[in-house]
């Protein structure tokens, strides 16, 4: 399995090595066919932040904490009911739980957030 995830990576490293190399080519070409406002190479970034650092802070708290809640009640139902590690049909209520309580900590920052504003 390891294997797979090392070609993948390899793959994806050419994948975005070519694609650095061949948008700067195209970029280089239209600037000096003289279009410098289609190559957007100028034109000054603005930095999108919609939400202030601290609701950002909020919702990675929040998440964390949801999910170590997730991990632990994972934990205990496991241990409840003899799920073990190995078989998979009895594994997978543990992503279960756990993706629910992430899904809660999501939730949890949105209605917050509603309330901000």
């Amino acid at each position: 399995m390891g294997e797979v995830f090392t070609v993948a990576i390899v793959f994806a490293g050419f994948y975005y090595i070519i694609k650095m190399i061949t948008d700067y080519l195209l970029k280089r070409r239209i600037v000096k066919s003289g279009h410098m406002e289609k190559a957007d190479i100028l034109s000054p970034v603005k930095p999108v932040d919609d939400e202030p650092q601290k609701m950002k802070s909020l919702k990675w708290a929040l998440v964390a904490t949801m999910a170590g809640a997730g991990l632990i009640v994972a934990y205990i139902v496991g241990d409840l009911y003899g799920f073990d590690r190995y078989g998979i049909e009895r594994s997978l209520i543990s992503f279960g739980i756990e993706l629910m309580f992430i899904g809660l900590g999501f939730l949890f920052y949105f209605l917050v957030a509603i309330r901000q504003k």
